[in-house]
């Protein structure tokens, strides 16, 4: 039985994301003593499929590299798992945007049923994966032939990025099928961390009041932990910050060192995007606040005086 990982990278480094889903297919070999194979697909990429070839526990890696793969373009990208989809028992992507966009093409193609989210895996065909905002954990068995799965990364932790020595078999590229074209991106840059691999993460919500008062508050905060800054729905939705911060079901699923949360309530659709934080420190002046439910440390108090107070202590 062999699992094959579909790497994340950005064609010059290798996404964290990688490591994790790495875990959860090493779990899903282990079983009976299978393998783990990492492709890795771009153009120009032959510095990320030599470091995937450093993860512990990864026997192979496949690398593809052409143009019709430099921009991640799902048609493309899918189209080339497909070609060798037919040598692996598993095939997994980590949950983040680009997994979500190739997945369900490639378990359409295969005609099998995707298993998403997954956070525990019990056997090679079943698996835990959460429901209803994360208030539920489902049981789910696939008896298909080929089992296509998303990982949900906060719930595995991340393999050893060095130790390992793989083989790395190249691949000629599929040619590019047409379907899509890139025509441009825009990167917002910042010195901070990336919210879903920072080890620090300070948020806020809607009680801030505003876009000022919302950068006022967490920022000299998150500079002295060297935190990235999240957001709430609520805060999102006022226009406080912008929808790349958005923490929780319809945003980003994050599991840092440090969680704290800032005149957040606690919805159940942020709470599904950050519970699984090693600790988590919530500040609100209502004692009522679902996030104290979830919180280890609970602080009932007006942000506004709170937090440059904690400021000022650190």
């Amino acid at each position: 039985m062999t699992a094959l990982v579909i790497a994340e990278h950005d064609n010059a480094s290798l996404k964290g994301a990688t490591l994790n889903t790495v875990t959860a297919a090493r779990e899903i070999s282990m079983f009976l003593d299978g393998q783990v194979h990492v492709l890795v697909m771009g153009s120009g990429c032959k510095a990320v499929a030599q470091r995937a070839a450093e993860i512990d526990g990864v026997s192979k890696v496949i690398h593809a590299d052409g143009d019709s793969l430099a921009h991640g373009l799902a048609e493309n990208v899918s189209a080339h798992v497909l070609v060798i989809a037919g040598g692996y028992s598993h095939i997994v992507f980590p949950a983040t945007a680009g997994g979500k966009n190739v997945a369900p093409r490639v378990a359409a193609k295969l005609d099998v049923a995707q298993i998403s989210d997954v956070t525990k895996v019990i056997s090679p065909d079943t698996f835990e994966r959460p429901i209803y905002a994360g208030n539920a954990i489902a049981t789910v068995q696939s008896a298909d032939g080929v089992k296509v799965i998303t990982v949900r990364t906060t719930g595995f932790d991340a393999a050893a990025a060095s130790g390992g020595a793989a083989a790395v078999e190249t691949a000629a590229a599929t040619a590019d099928n047409g379907k899509s074209s890139f025509m441009g991106s825009e990167i917002a840059k910042s010195e901070r961390p990336e919210l879903t691999a920072a080890k620090i993460i300070v948020s806020g919500g809607r009680a801030l009041g505003s876009s000022d008062k919302f950068n006022e508050i967490l920022t000299p905060l998150a500079d002295k932990l060297g935190a990235a800054i999240g957001a709430s729905r609520a805060a999102v939705d006022a226009g406080y910050a912008p929808n790349d911060l958005q923490v929780g079901q319809t945003g980003k699923i994050v599991a840092p060192q440090l969680y704290i949360a800032a005149g957040i309530s606690g919805a159940i659709q942020h709470l599904a995007g950050m519970k699984d934080s090693k600790v988590i420190v919530a500040i609100n002046k209502d004692p009522e606040a679902p996030i104290f439910s979830v919180a280890d440390y609970g602080l009932e108090a007006d942000l506004f005086t709170a937090m440059p107070e904690l400021v000022a202590a650190i």
